[in-house]
């Protein structure tokens, strides 16, 4: 039995371009992986292929764990594993535990089968934009479609609040609404409210925000409320719906966090985690 942490991930920024002719959106991001996670429980010991969900629901016929098992069979034969997610990271707002699931199914997958990392990078590129970044972890730059993954200075003295509404954010529904508004460019968080070691760099801007806001009201409200709250800025991760704020330490965002909660679904104050997704020691109650 071996078990496999999935963070979820913040944007920082999300810069976007217009389509490609394959209709892929080439983008440019600063991406930080936090300690919000799924936690998937791998049995090689199975006589049957078996998966599961717990927690937070999901489709288990449709989604990206039985991809990754798919994807890993098509290259090479894995025996019956039993696959057991707890779920913690709510879907559909842009904090990637979808595609954090299916990189720490390849992880575990690979580990069963002796895949090396070029293996592993390639199949999680066929997967999905997001979960080549899951592979890394920490704070990264993201560039093409997110297969470019490179690692920089790691963020320090900061903590993050964040809020997930009752609703969720369709990505491929966010992306054609921002491509029919002509892709418009995001607001910039202002200096005064970045932690100094983020200040005068690339700037803090979710391009996809226009769009979310214009598809979805009610996004609107929920930033306008979490701002008033936590007094400072608020920004969108990814295509939404999560939302999030810069605190100095995580006692200040775990207040926040708390302060928010009648304002959201799911609310959480999170540090920045140094990996992406990883093996922990599993603990056996027989022994």
């Amino acid at each position: 039995m071996r078990r496999y942490q999935a963070p979820a991930k913040l944007n920082l920024a999300l810069h976007v371009s217009p389509p490609r002719p394959d209709g892929y959106h080439p983008l440019h991001s600063l991406v930080q992986t936090i300690e919000w996670c799924d936690l998937l429980t791998v049995d090689e010991e199975a006589d049957e292929d078996h998966f599961e969900v717990s927690g937070i629901e999901i489709d288990p016929e449709d989604n990206l764990v039985l991809r990754a098992l798919r994807a890993v069979r098509a290259l090479m034969p894995v025996r019956p594993v039993s696959l057991r997610l707890d779920k913690e990271i709510p879907p559909q707002s842009g904090l990637g535990g979808g595609s954090s699931d299916a990189a720490a199914t390849l992880l575990a997958l690979g580990d069963l089968a002796a895949l090396d990392e070029g293996a592993l990078s390639e199949l999680a590129e066929g997967l999905g934009a997001d979960v080549p970044l899951f592979l890394e972890g920490g704070t990264l730059e993201i560039t093409g479609i997110g297969e470019r993954v490179e690692k920089v200075r790691r963020l320090e003295s900061m903590a993050f609040a964040v809020a997930v509404p009752e609703f969720g954010m369709s990505t491929a529904e966010v992306y054609r609404r921002w491509d029919e508004m002509e892709g418009p460019a995001g607001e910039p968080l202002p200096d005064a409210d970045l932690p100094p070691s983020l200040r005068g760099g690339m700037p803090l801007r979710n391009d996809l925000l226009p769009a979310a806001l214009a598809l979805e009201p009610m996004l609107g409200e929920f930033m306008a409320e979490l701002r008033s709250a936590w007094e400072t800025a608020v920004a969108l991760t990814g295509s939404g719906s999560a939302c999030f704020a810069f605190f100095t330490t995580f006692d200040e965002a775990a207040d926040a966090a708390a302060a928010a909660t009648d304002l959201a679904a799911h609310t959480r104050g999170v540090e920045p985690r140094p990996r992406g997704v990883a093996e922990i020691e599993y603990a056996n109650p027989g022994l």
